[in-house]
């Protein structure tokens, strides 16, 4: 089973490492952007992300992405959803065409209570839900209520990508906590917040994805759950539980999550995005009523409110519709599809490759064998068309090179073996070069002299070795 290092605080040069105030970040050359002396210092660093930037790629149908978490939607029934959403709009066109409440419509909030309570979560009202444009608002208006420019984040190292984007923005800095796969350590936890304490460090919260981790596909086991939960009394920690893949698990029911357990020290985010529908966008977050009142001010300043058609998609859903046993569809569809994947891994990897074994969600966590770097080997794979999405893209500080993540939620099994397959290839031919050049980074050359004075050969070799196969240095 692989295992989950520890990230480490970013330091300076890193990113979010900047203290007290924040440097403009310097224009660009006017003729390429007459606006850049102008942007916000928030705005340096902007970029891509490692799966956005693979969009390009993954939609050509030669390519088998292991890549991008979309979930299939084609197991949905979509001639009765369309029916639905049409008689939906027939019949009450004035109210799902207008705008709404910033908190979101009172009967969807209603059945988001219901969905909740499957994991435990029997005491939340519906007057403490905010319904979001995805899950991903919900994490942005959070973040945007709670931190300020310096603040530091304890977050899993690593950590789901868009989470690092949001903390990226508000300026805040990210601490990596160790996992493993029982997920996060809670004694890595402890010792993170005794170092930051003695830092003088401000640290906001803790954000987590406890079940069937994007991108590590582990999940918190109970025990540290309940560990976890004591570490927040003694600190008075605030912990916000980011849980998208909750009722996705293969060998059991729904855990019981964190929110079930204080009402008041965790927030929680939710999503229908793995459980319905990704395009609708509807999220929410479940929190004590005073934050609750910011995160509606703070959503009416952003988007005024969530969109009325598609809130009322999901209630429609939720009330009509076999949705349970469409979840229960979904998961058998899924583990399928990762027992697909997991023995296509046993039977094809090189030895010194290892990997998660996840018992729900969308993500295997794969480590490298020693020496390779999934950055420098991204284009060798796309060119042997396979792609996955490399573990620097999960850190903060940039680590993570020998990790990747592979997502099995979208091809159909055969797609599955026939990438890991040409993955597979890929990693040992990796593995050949490295063994002819010296375990070298074999995306960078240089020129080196063999012999000595003016008439040395010039010759090409490996940047970081001063020898060749033959003996001459």
């Amino acid at each position: 089973m692989a295992t989950i290092p520890p990230g480490t605080p970013a330091g300076p040069g890193q990113q979010g490492a900047h203290h007290g105030a924040h440097p403009h970040p310097a224009p660009r050359h006017p003729r390429l952007d007459p606006l850049a002396d102008r942007y916000a210092a928030r705005t340096h660093g902007m970029k891509s992300s490692e799966i956005r930037a693979l969009f390009s790629v993954v939609s050509r149908p030669e390519v088998v992405s292991l890549a991008g978490g979309m979930p299939a939607v084609t197991a949905l029934p979509l001639d009765a959803v369309g029916s639905m959403i049409g008689d939906l709009v027939s019949g009450m066109g004035a109210q799902t065409l207008q705008y709404g409440s910033g908190q979101g419509d009172p009967r969807l909030r209603e059945r988001i209570c219901d969905v909740m309570a499957l994991e435990g979560i029997t005491d939340a009202s519906p007057s403490e839900v905010v319904v979001t444009v995805g899950s991903q608002q919900g994490l942005d208006l959070v973040t945007r209520v709670f931190c300020d420019p310096d603040d530091v984040i304890l977050a899993e190292g690593p950590s789901y990508v868009g989470a690092l984007g949001v903390f990226q923005a508000a300026q805040a800095r990210v601490r990596h906590v160790a996992m493993d796969d029982d997920g996060l350590i809670p004694e890595a936890l402890e010792e993170a917040l005794v170092a930051c304490r003695a830092a003088g460090d401000r640290v906001k919260f803790l954000y987590t994805v406890p079940n069937f981790h994007n991108p590590a596909g582990v999940t918190l086991s109970e025990p540290r759950r309940e560990a976890i939960m004591a570490i927040a009394e003694r600190w008075d920690l605030l912990i916000i539980e980011d849980n998208p893949y909750g009722l996705l698990g293969f060998e059991q029911e729904p855990m019981r999550a964190l929110r079930a357990r204080d009402a008041h020290r965790v927030i929680y985010l939710g999503s229908f995005s793995k459980t319905f529908s990704p395009g609708l966008r509807v999220g929410w977050v479940l929190a004590p009523l005073a934050v609750r009142e910011k995160l509606v001010l703070a959503t009416e300043a952003q988007v005024l409110c969530p969109p009325s058609l598609t809130q009322y998609a999901v209630a429609r859903y939720l009330d009509t519709q076999p949705w349970r046993e469409q979840i229960k569809l979904f998961t058998e569809l899924y583990r399928e599809r990762r027992d697909a994947c997991l023995e296509s891994l046993e039977a094809m990897m090189p030895a010194g490759t290892t990997w998660t074994h996840p018992h729900g969600g969308f993500y295997v966590w794969l480590k490298l064998p020693a020496g390779l770097d999934a950055k420098l080997m991204q284009p060798r794979a796309v060119g042997s068309l396979v792609a996955y999405v490399p573990g620097i893209g999960f850190y903060a500080d940039g680590s993570g090179q020998e990790y990747m993540r592979l997502s099995y939620c979208y091809p159909e099994p055969d797609q599955i073996r026939e990438g890991v397959r040409r993955l597979a290839r890929v990693i040992e031919a990796e593995l050949d070069l490295h063994s002819t050049f010296d375990k070298v980074d074999t995306g960078t050359f240089r020129a080196v002299r063999a012999g000595s004075g003016q008439d040395a050969e010039s010759m090409v070799g490996p940047a970081n070795s001063d020898r060749y196969e033959d003996g001459r240095a």
